[in-house]
């Protein structure tokens, strides 16, 4: 491996649609990639929307040690240890109050919710569509379930909107109480106002004593934009939802195609 600096300290890369392939692996070009350039100096961190129960097995996968920041920034994660540093939780009476408002505006909504936690489940009420994968979830069916224990984040669809519409008509009816992104196909997340990807890795960072003018991020979604204002410089896929390509400093390969591997390879002394 090159001992020569590489212009980065800190490479902060998203999971699904940016650092995983659509059958949840990683390819052995960008492993390769991104321990290249951990060799040289820069330190490579995971800034997912996933909750840690629903991200370790990825990192066990790749023999990740390092720091991961999860749930949208509400958790960041010691991998080597196997702990939580630190770990923000919705507060349940406002994120009640949000739903309601919301269902007022446009009718009844579908839910899900991530509890608290390194074994937290994720709750998935009536009529919610899950996307296909090996993710444990735990059925509901009585409403106060949900409201049982400490939750990082909620989770809305709606049977009438897509993605896009619901997070915009959900963001203008309640984004004085909570923080609601889209993250994914079937993704949008209700959260602690003023939490997002960048919180959790400006946090990850401190502990690395890197800053975010030696950061580079890679992303896909909506819920990278903070995380993109936040670095240094902004790489967006080219499967990327338009709003990220619109923020975004650089446009890459697809996650298929190694667009991660394909910048890091350019960027090495």
């Amino acid at each position: 491996m090159s001992s020569a600096p590489f212009p980065y300290r800190l490479i902060a890369t998203d999971l699904d649609g940016t650092l995983l392939r659509s059958d949840e692996t990683v390819s052995q070009r960008t492993r390769d990639a991104l321990a290249a350039a951990t060799a040289a100096g820069a330190a490579h961190i995971i800034v997912t929307g996933r909750s840690v129960p629903w991200t370790r097995h990825i990192l066990d996968d790749l023999g990740y040690k390092g720091l991961a920041v999860c749930g949208q920034g509400a958790q960041v994660y010691d991998a080597g240890a196997r702990r939580l540093l630190t770990s923000v939780t919705l507060d349940r009476q406002l994120a009640g109050l949000a739903l309601s408002k919301i269902e007022a505006e446009i009718g009844p909504l579908a839910l899900a919710a991530s509890r608290d936690g390194l074994d937290g489940e994720v709750l998935v009420g009536p009529g919610y569509r899950v996307q296909e994968g090996p993710l444990p979830t735990l059925a509901f069916e009585d409403p106060a379930e949900l409201w049982s224990a400490p939750l990082n984040k909620m989770y809305i669809q709606h049977p009438g909107l897509d993605d896009d519409a619901l997070a915009k008509v959900a963001r203008a009816t309640v984004g004085s109480l909570v923080d609601v992104v889209m993250a994914g196909a079937g993704i949008v997340e209700i959260l602690p106002l003023g939490l997002t990807k960048a919180t959790g890795l400006s946090v990850a960072a401190r502990r690395l004593g890197v800053k975010s003018a030696q950061t580079i991020a890679f992303g896909d979604m909506p819920n990278d934009i903070p995380m993109f204002a936040w670095s240094a410089h902004g790489v967006a896929m080219a499967n990327a939802h338009d709003e990220l390509k619109a923020v975004a400093q650089e446009i890459t390969a697809s996650n298929e195609d190694d667009g991660i591997a394909v910048v890091l390879e350019q960027l090495m002394p």
